[in-house]
């Protein structure tokens, strides 16, 4: 289960998040959950924020706990 504050690696992104977007993601895949979002009538995805303030939203499917 992932929860606010856990660090998350990202697995996939999907074609919502713009290119330059992708490819600071794909140098650094790791951040932090912020909060969670409803993105339909039955899915919760995560806002999940990267180095430099960059912060977008996953569905759960997209990203896994970084185990430390």
């Amino acid at each position: 289960m992932i929860e606010i504050g856990q660090s998350v690696k990202v697995r996939r992104v999907r074609d919502r998040i713009p290119s330059d977007a992708v490819a600071s993601i794909k140098r650094n895949p790791v951040g932090t959950v912020k909060e969670f979002k409803m993105v339909d009538a039955s899915g919760v995805g995560v806002v999940v924020e990267f180095d430099g303030g960059f912060a977008t939203w996953f569905f759960e499917d997209e990203v896994e706990p970084v185990v430390a």
